[in-house]
């Protein structure tokens, strides 16, 4: 029996000491999928992105042209070394030519095959930072956001794990963050004829 009113007696305390620290917490929400789609660095790196796989893509195409120009050029010279009107010096000379021929057409491929590796890894880290980065000031805004308004919690509302309920606009900071971080924009992004204006 003791044991019992000392484990209620426990429990009530826990009890009266978490009220007050619930009626402490304020909560508030934010989208990070709309703040993120709706900062206008997402499109200055989203277009730095794209720029730099045009220019990757370029690269791969000219390496895909010139080995394509080799293989022809193989099949141009394994003709010439058939031609039985040729003397032996020059059929000798003809199969050496031949032979680099091949080299280079498997050194193109290696090469190409390597590039577009690299090329693809680049574009992935490139991205993941870009992500990075812009994720780390947006939360930099929202903490600062949440300090001057005085909340305790702010959680993700575009993540429905992390938020069970959450009634729709209320104490959600999304619009204020969104502002405050498009403040600094080079661009008017509320003009409706803004052409960089974040999708």
């Amino acid at each position: 029996m003791k044991i019992v009113c000392t484990t209620l007696l426990t429990l009530m305390l826990l009890t009266a000491l978490a009220l007050p620290a619930m009626a402490q917490t304020k909560v508030a929400t934010v989208d990070m999928r709309k703040i993120f789609n709706a900062y206008y660095k997402t499109k200055l790196a989203s277009d730095a992105l794209d720029k730099r796989k045009v220019e990757l893509h370029k690269d791969i195409k000219d390496m895909e042209d010139g080995l394509e120009k080799a293989q022809e050029d193989y099949k141009h010279l394994s003709v010439q070394v058939d031609d039985p009107a040729v003397s032996a010096d020059e059929r000798n000379r003809r199969t050496a030519a031949l032979t680099d021929a091949n080299k280079d057409i498997s050194d193109r491929k290696a090469n190409l095959e390597s590039y577009s590796r690299q090329a693809q890894t680049q574009l992935s880290e490139q991205s993941q930072r870009m992500t990075s980065n812009l994720v780390s000031e947006i939360q930099k805004v929202v903490a600062d956001r949440a300090k001057v308004e005085g909340y305790t919690l702010v959680l993700n509302s575009a993540t429905t794990e992390v938020v069970v309920y959450s009634a729709t606009g209320v104490n959600d900071l999304s619009d204020e963050v969104i502002k405050q971080l498009n403040a600094g924009a080079p661009i008017d992004l509320t003009s409706p004829g803004s052409t960089n204006a974040p999708h």
